[in-house]
């Protein structure tokens, strides 16, 4: 009962609370002379009948309001049914009909069957009170009703725990920063990286990022790689959304090789994926977008000009983008206190690690048997090996001693390249797996692993742009090329013409020479 009153009504009740108490403890002498005494008997009445029924009076003087009128169904019973039918077979379909064609349509079912027809707003009110996830499901899709779907606010007996240790589930999702790259050599802008984090959903610590140029693919699971390098261990569950890039042979036969669970997402649950989405935010936001060459600007296209455009404030190569993003992640936001927590990442992880142990058996060595299980391969899986030049991996030659056996030239063999290390690949020759080099293996020696990955990233994004401007340069060449055999042909039959018009000429003056 006093759920259901505002505060007018509390207001009411309070004044009514105090005349009555007064009137029962002083009797007729100490009566406000502005209530009536017919309305003051009622109230007392009301007051003694709810402090029997209820053990309080109080609740006796409220007014019920809300109660006042004629609250009964007016409407025939066929009417209401045959609008709720409409309602659920006409309003609630993936055409997204209006309310008010929708009216228009029972009204005329109304008309044909001889009932009375509801009002415009009765219907618009019926259709109200049926809105939520069921009515946007039905209307525009899950992906639409997700927004309105029940979740869990807290954690009891019956909800599923996000990771009771550090190391225990690990999330990998990717996002494309918004910034233009250059490169550190000749200038050129290269584009926006990629980023893949890998985030421990017990202590929110960012395990392992890698920056990248190529789109997400099961390259970008290298990330795995970068958390051995920095942890000697992986997650034991690893939660991944439903992109292609998670489903090759390669990637799952690693989580396989070292006993890591693969959990996918539903799609379209951004809930899901909050842990990741949340970073990409705030590093975007307080990081990214402080930079030159940030792309904020782009979100509405008709106000970039040449002048605000990023490509032409680009300044940022990726090694250097990479080392001052790594701080951030490593050493900035993970000794910040984290609201979900209360207390920063790095400190949640290692007191997690301090209660539930270390467990030195998941250690894994970053040896060479390692890597190997991370090396991907390239986008058909081999390659054919051309005489005397090698196989072609990421629009660069590589070349084996094990590739001058003539019975492979021209043949398809099994390649993996190292996405670390643009100087070394192999390839599967003679039942074993074969070291090559490139031509740029001597630019590589005696680089640092870093120094490797960053440049091997820029390498392979200068040599697309590169195919792509071959790609452009061809399509020129072969327009100029078609426009000049058509001149050519033009030329051709304009002589012919002229050859054919001096023979008519020839022919008419030696009709008319006399015999």
């Amino acid at each position: 009962m006093l759920s259901n009153a505002d505060e007018q009504d509390l207001r009411t009740v309070n004044l009514r609370c105090r005349v009555v108490r007064r009137h029962l403890q002083n009797g007729q002498c100490d009566v406000d002379p502005s209530v009536p005494s017919r309305t003051l008997r009622r109230w007392a009445a009301s007051y003694r009948a709810a402090e029997t029924k209820y053990g309080n009076g109080y609740f006796g003087l409220l007014p019920r309001s809300h109660d006042r009128g004629n609250s009964t169904q007016r409407l025939p019973e066929n009417t209401r049914l045959l609008m709720n039918e409409f309602i659920a077979g006409d309003y609630e379909t993936l055409k997204q009909k209006s309310v008010y064609i929708c009216w228009i349509g029972l009204k005329r079912a109304c008309e044909e069957r001889n009932t009375q027809a509801p009002s415009y707003k009765t219907f618009s009110l019926a259709v109200r009170s049926k809105a939520g996830f069921r009515q946007t499901l039905k209307r525009q899709g899950r992906r639409a009703a997700y927004v309105q779907e029940p979740f869990y606010i807290e954690l009891d007996l019956k909800t599923p725990r996000h990771g009771d240790r550090p190391f225990e589930i690990g999330h990998i999702d990717h996002t494309e920063l918004d910034v233009e790259v250059v490169s550190g050599h000749t200038g050129q802008v290269l584009g926006r990286p990629w980023m893949t984090l890998l985030i421990d959903a017990f202590s929110r610590r960012v395990l392992a990022v890698h920056l990248t140029f190529d789109a997400p693919s099961y390259r970008s699971c290298m990330i795995l790689r970068e958390c051995v390098r920095r942890h000697r261990r992986l997650p034991q569950i690893v939660v991944l959304d439903g992109g292609r890039e998670f489903d090759s042979v390669y990637f799952e036969t690693l989580l396989a090789r070292y006993e890591c669970r693969k959990k996918t997402l539903p799609p379209a649950k951004a809930r899901f994926r909050s842990v990741c989405e949340r970073l990409f935010g705030i590093t975007n936001t307080r990081f990214i977008h402080n930079l030159a060459g940030n792309t904020q600007i782009t979100r509405n296209v008709r106000q970039v000009t040449k002048s605000v455009n990023p490509k032409e404030h680009a300044s940022w190569p990726l090694p250097e983008l990479y080392d001052y993003l790594a701080e951030y992640l490593y050493e900035v936001y993970d000794t910040i206190e984290h609201p979900a927590l209360g207390l920063p990442p790095r400190d949640a992880y290692q007191r997690g690690m301090a209660v539930t142990g270390a467990r030195p058996h998941r250690q894994i060595a970053d040896d060479l048997e390692f890597q190997m299980w991370t090396l991907p391969t390239a986008a058909k899986g081999t390659a054919k090996v051309a005489p005397g030049r090698g196989v072609k991996i990421n629009h660069v030659y590589y070349w084996a001693e094990s590739l001058r056996d003539p019975t492979l030239e021209h043949s398809q063999v099994g390649v993996r390249y190292d996405p670390f290390d643009a100087g070394v690949a192999y390839v599967f020759v003679g039942g074993h797996w074969a070291q090559c080099h490139s031509e740029y293996h001597l630019a590589f020696r005696g680089r640092s692993e870093k120094e490797i990955a960053l440049a091997s990233a820029e390498l392979r994004r200068q040599q697309q742009c590169h195919s792509q401007g071959l790609e452009i340069t061809a399509k020129k060449l072969a327009g100029f090329l078609a426009s000049v055999e058509s001149e050519e042909a033009l030329l051709l039959q304009r002589q012919r013409d002229r050859e054919s018009r001096d023979g008519r000429n020839r022919a008419t003056r030696h009709r008319r020479r006399p015999a």
